[in-house]
Parts: structure tokens; sequence; C-alpha cells
């Protein structure tokens, strides 16, 4: 049953012609992951289907009868003075209506013009039947529970359930903006994102509900491990056009290869067959006037025909242009980091106890654990933001770090990218703009407010000045956070050729495996070690269980 179906669809924002022609059915019960680069209109898509935006040319959004739609945009908008819960708990109204209207029918039944009218009566227990069988469907009591533990499961702490929205973080927001949803249970769900703020539990806690949920979902997202354990389908949004591939992401890589491959060897052998006809048609022409021979015209005008209807296979499209990362790095000291006896506490909060660790030369080490566990106050030890309360943090003597900042704290969004190219690497104009030109920047963007940029620009901005920064140890905070998929395979390269260590911290699961030797996991105050990427890392943890 086709859930959704968009005809013909054109849209223009602005002067950029975001997609034409595209059509797309989405049926019911599939979950579609919905992929493309950062810009090539996928949450315009998802507004479209919300009619948020309206198509050109006549095309059309249609859907079926009583199909509910539920959208989370990259930043939802919430009533700031509501709490976490109660603004949670807003996700399915109907609770909150059946629930006032079983209290009335309830107070009715008290009333005397009610109970002692035998028909009004029997009304009345009907009605309470009937709102009583909705209110148990809904949850009942149990549905302030349920949405305590949605809340909870997602990675939001239990003393931030009170709190109200306007001292909650962006991706706190959107945790709940994304359990409201969940809770109101449309037929089809639009998920821009939802995972990009959580830790590694709330990622798995999304892709069980995901897996289990009984309507249809269409998510965006960069993470391919997320897109490997939920998805049906995927659709891939390139050029304005839309292709749709049964599978994982990991099938959908391969399919999408193979039939690249297929397609690039039908149009050589066509473009030869073409090649050889029109010599054919223009030899035939030629001996026709030369001999003025009406045989060679009409063999000319008859290959000419079948020239003309011969359905052309499309060249392929060459391989999408990516930025230029390259950090080069430099050897440096053999001991990079060391953690000697390192604790932390903030008042009668311990975060952290008697640390002791070392990272050498040339290793790639993640760090991961819940959100709140404290990776971002190890990080900012090593960078020498806070001081340990005892114990030391050593830095080898010829080590250059270079830090990543997730919130991309480490740029000055009062700058223009030019300007903070030039004082990073000391580079005139022209070289600065070539410079910017290869992670993808346009020469209108070299001269914008940094301020302006999307959350993508900024990432890759940051990359081109930690390139800039000569460092042999780089800090990493979730790099692939804003990146879309292309870019951080690039990222993925360019660490496996870096010379120097890198330390990770990423809830990136697919990037985790791609890029380090061993696994730093914050647990209880201290740090656990396990060799291999994430999936060694589950599989070490699942080995465990009783």
């Amino acid at each position: 049953m086709i859930h959704i179906q968009l005809s013909n669809i054109t849209l223009i924002l602005g002067a950029k012609h975001i997609f034409e022609n595209l059509n797309w059915e989405i049926q019911r019960g599939q979950r579609i992951g919905l992929v493309g680069a950062n810009g090539a209109g996928k949450s315009s898509l998802f507004k479209l289907i919300q009619g948020e935006h309206a198509a050109e040319l006549g095309g059309s959004v249609t859907r079926a009868r009583s199909i509910s739609t539920g959208y989370l945009p990259q930043h939802p908008e919430l009533d700031p003075a509501l709490t976490a819960f109660d603004a949670a708990a807003q996700g399915d109204p109907r609770v909150a209506q059946v629930h006032a209207e079983l209290e009335q029918v309830e107070s009715s039944l008290s009333d005397p013009q009610v109970y002692e009218n035998d028909r009004r009566l029997q009304r009345a227990l009907e009605r309470q039947h009937q709102l009583i069988e909705e209110y148990e469907s809904l949850g009942g009591d149990s549905y302030p529970a349920r949405v305590r533990g949605l809340l909870l499961g997602l990675g939001l702490a239990e003393g931030e359930l009170t709190k109200p929205l306007s001292v909650l973080s962006g991706g706190q927001k959107k945790l709940v903006g994304l359990a409201r949803l969940l809770l109101f249970r449309p037929d089809v769900l639009l998920l821009d994102e939802p995972d990009n703020h959580l830790d590694l539990p709330g990622k798995m806690f999304l892709e069980k509900l995901i897996r289990e949920y009984e309507g249809t979902v269409v998510i965006i997202s960069h993470d391919r491990y997320l897109l490997d354990a939920v998805v049906t389908h995927i659709a891939e949004l390139e050029d304005g056009k839309l292709s749709v591939f049964t599978g994982d992401y990991s099938s959908f890589i391969a399919d999408k290869e193979t039939k690249l491959a297929r397609q690039e060897e039908m149009f050589r052998a066509q473009k030869h067959e073409i090649d050889r006809l029109q010599a054919a048609i223009k030899r035939y022409a030629i001996w026709g006037k030369v001999y003025d021979n009406e045989d060679f015209a009409r063999k000319a005008k008859s290959m000419q025909k079948r020239l003309d209807k011969m359905d052309k296979v499309e060249k392929p499209v060459a391989e999408r242009r990516k930025m230029d990362l390259q950090i080069n790095g430099w050897r440096g000291s053999n001991k990079v980091l060391e953690l000697a006896h390192v604790s932390k506490s903030f008042g009668a909060k311990n975060v952290f106890t008697d640390l002791n660790e070392t990272i050498w030369h040339g290793e790639r080490v993640g760090l991961i654990g819940a959100n709140g566990a404290g990776k971002s106050v190890l990080m900012k030890m090593i960078l020498g933001q806070e001081n340990p309360d005892t114990g030391e943090i050593k830095i080898g003597p010829s080590v250059v770090v270079g830090h990543y900042a997730q919130e991309h704290e480490t740029l000055d969004f009062d700058q223009t990218a030019l300007d903070a190219v030039r004082s990073a690497g000391a580079l005139n104009e022209s070289k600065a703009t070539a410079f910017l030109l290869r992670y993808l920047f346009t020469y209108k963007q070299v001269s914008q407010r940094i301020g302006e940029f999307s959350g993508g620009e900024r990432s890759r901005l940051q990359l081109a000045l930690l390139v800039l920064s000569g460092a042999n140890f780089l800090l990493l905070d979730e790099p692939t956070n804003n990146l879309d998929i292309a870019s951080s395979e690039v990222l993925e390269q360019a660490l496996e050729d870096f010379v120097g260590a890198v330390l990770i911290v990423s809830h990136d699961r697919y990037f985790l495996d791609r890029t380090v030797e061993r696994l730093l996991v914050i647990e209880d105050g201290g740090l656990a070690e396990y060799p291999g990427g994430y999936s060694d890392y589950l599989a070490n943890q699942k080995n465990r269980l009783p």
C-alpha cells in the first residue's frame, strides 16, 4: 500500500533548482534511509512532504486517506517554558484529552439527572467503557512512566527531565522532539538526523525503536552503522534525482558500484557502435554524392534512422568532487601522551580516579562512554583547559596538538573563512582562496562570515585549519557529526595516511571501525581498554554476558 506518492516534483528555492521531475512512492511498513551529499535537498524534500514547501510546475504530493505524518526537523521548535518531561508528554495530546473526558464522564455519574435517568445513565456508562478502553490502549496510567523511560533511554539524565527547555542544549531539545513523535506514533515518521546528539547507548535504543516501529519510517542520517542496522531501503538524492535501492546501506553501496560498472561497460560498447554507425553514414553519404548512387544514399538514411531510434545509455556520472583532505603530520616523540595517576572531581561528583594510560606515536585510539561520563572533561585536561586534582598529564616534548571541537569552539564566528585560513597558514589571499576551494567552498563562501556557515561547512573549515596547524597529535571530538558520508570517508582515508597519533571521541560506530585500533571506554571513573574497533568491543561485551 502506498502511503505517500510524489509525482513530477520540481522544487526551486531562490535561483537554485533543488530537484526536477522527482517521483517517489513511500510504501507502508518501509524503513527508508534517505542519503545524499550535504546540500542535495534531503531536508527540503521532507519539508515538501510536510507542506512547508510547495512543488512547482504542477507536481503533486498525494497521501493515502487518513495517513498521519510526524516530522522531526534538525532543530525542533518547542515551548521553552515547558520542562523536558511535559514537552514530551504532549507528544500524544489524545492521552490528556481522553483522561479529561473520562474524569468528566465519571463525575457525571454522581449527577442525579444522570443516575436517575436510565437512558442517560446507560449512555454515560457506555461512553465511560469506550474511554477506558481507549485510555488503556494509549498507555493509561502508565503513560507518564512510558514518557520517562523513553527520555532516559534516548540519553537525557534524570535531573534534566524537570528542567525547562530554555536551559537545555540543542541536542537535548532534539531528543525531546524525538520522544514527542515516538509517543504520537504517526503512520509515517520523517526523521532528520535524529541520532546526531545520541551517545552509543542512545543510538542502540533508537535502533530498537525504529526496528520495532509499527508504521513507516524515513530517516536522514550520516550514520552508516545505523543505516545498516534498521533500514529496508535506501533512497539516494543526487543531482536532483531520486534512486531507490532495496537493502541496507552496505548493500546499496555494493549495488550502486555494480550498476555503475555495468553502465560504464554498456556506455562504452554503445559509444563504439554509435561511432561505427556515424562513420558508415558519413562514408555512404560521401559515396552517394561522389558516385551519384542512390543505394549509398538510402543506406546512409537507413543507418541514420537506426541511430535516431537507439535508446541511448547515459554516461555514468564521474566520481563526485570531494574535499582534498591531506593531514600530513610528522614524526615526533615516541611517547605522545601519558596520564599518570590522574583524578578529577567536581564538588561531590567524582569523574575520574587514578587514570593511567599511554598513547604512542602512530596509534589510532578511540574514546567512548555515555553522555556525561567525562569524555569532554578528559579532553579539556589533555588540552590544558582543566587541571587534574591529582596526578599528571604529560605531552611528549616534540608533540604539537591539533584540536577539532565538536561545537566548533575553535572557530571565530565573526571571522571570514579567508581571514581564518590566512591567519592560520600565513598565506596570501590567492593561495588561501585556492586552499579553501579544495575543501568544497565556493568563491562566494570564501569571504562569508563563519557564523553564516552550516554545520557541515564549519566542520570542513575546522579540518582545513587542522591541516594548517602542522599537528602530529590530533584530538578529534565527534569529527563526523556534521559531515556527509562522502566527507567522512575522505577523513577516514586522511587519518589512515596521517603520520602521527590520533585520539578520537566519537559515537560514529562505523567511523570507529574504520579508523581506530583500540578503544578506551570510560567505565566507573576509570578507563577500560579493548583492542580493535567498535564492532570488536560490542562482540566482547556480548561474550561477557551470562
